[in-house]
């Protein structure tokens, strides 16, 4: 497993979108368990969580609760392994996915999340997306204020422009140590952003990391995910699927362009899956990018997570860049 930074620690280059685990259509809690114990084992030690992820109308944390349970009854050390979580979104009973990032909300929510990780201080805290409602420094200041507290390490944002990235830089300065917006094959519209955070030199966090790729002999059924907007196509939130699935505008339907044909190819040669070859494709675009792609069962993180020892060559590089209209 090779290993990048996010804020001052280490953590493996690809992490795991845990989302999957407790939104419609989870597995059941021993496949969700193996699931992130088969993470452990790859060596990942990145989990990506929210307060938001579970099926509607529940209680908030389902999928927290779940990750602090896996945790606890690994058998190995997790010492090094950072969960992030995210407060600022809701999942009411009609399905949809509401944005609420007051402070006194995210406050709150963080207090809330502290307690279902069962933590004294939350290891990445992240505004899960901007609320157009309440000013982005307001909902800034509150990370700012949990910092103050100790009741979180380190902040980050997500779906957020470069505008707001540097806001958010100038009220937290190297307290700020990541960035999770959209960015895959298929969807690339965060280049600027992505660019920024190298810049910064803060983290870059892809959700829906595998956007464009057909599914592979590992991948289950497809189930509903949350849209986003503020700048972004609607799309799957934090993963391509519990298991990546292709959706609209994805160039694996029927009638789309094969201009990710080059991911396959590289596959058949490298005698590795499409998904394996994306992973790497986006690790080689900067060293800041760490990408965190759903599973929701053991042979697909194990699959994601063996992206972080596949090398690929300039000359490959250059053919997957050449597909994508790099």
């Amino acid at each position: 497993m090779r290993y990048r930074t996010v804020g001052g620690l280490r953590v493996s280059a690809v992490g795991l979108g845990a989302m999957p685990l407790s939104i419609e259509g989870r597995p059941d809690e021993g496949r969700a368990m193996a699931t992130v114990h088969a993470a452990l084992d790859a060596g990942v030690t990145l989990l990506d969580t929210a307060d938001s992820y579970h099926l509607p109308g529940d209680e908030p944390g389902h999928n927290e609760r779940l990750v602090a349970r896996a945790l606890a009854t690994y058998g190995g050390d997790t010492a090094d392994v950072l969960v992030t979580t995210k407060g600022g979104r809701g999942r009411p009973a009609d399905g949809s996915w509401t944005v609420t990032g007051s402070p006194r909300h995210l406050k709150s929510a963080a207090e809330a999340s502290l307690k279902r990780l069962g933590v004294e201080a939350i290891g990445l805290y992240q505004l899960h997306k901007p609320d157009p409602a309440v000013s982005f420094e307001e909902s800034v200041g509150a990370l700012r204020d949990l910092l103050d507290e100790g009741k979180i390490r380190y902040a980050g944002i997500s779906n957020t422009d470069t505008g707001q990235i540097r806001r958010a830089h100038a009220l937290l300065g190297d307290r700020l140590v990541s960035v999770q917006n959209r960015y895959s094959p298929a969807v690339r519209d965060s280049e600027p952003e992505l660019r920024l955070c190298a810049e910064l030199g803060l983290a870059f966090l892809p959700w829906s990391p595998l956007g464009g790729i057909s599914r592979s002999s590992l991948d289950g059924p497809s189930r509903r995910l949350p849209p986003e907007d503020a700048g972004h196509s609607t799309s799957p939130d934090h993963s391509t699927g519990p298991d990546r699935s292709a959706r609209p505008g994805d160039s694996t339907l029927p009638g789309h362009a094969t201009g990710l044909d080059a991911f396959h190819a590289v596959a058949r040669e490298r005698g590795v899956s499409p998904q394996q070859v994306c992973l790497a494709w986006l690790l080689a675009r900067s060293p800041v990018v760490v990408p965190i792609p759903g599973a929701s069962r053991p042979g697909t993180i194990r699959d994601s997570a063996g992206a972080a020892d596949l090398e690929l060559t300039p000359e490959e590089v250059a053919r997957l860049e050449a597909g994508v209209g790099l």
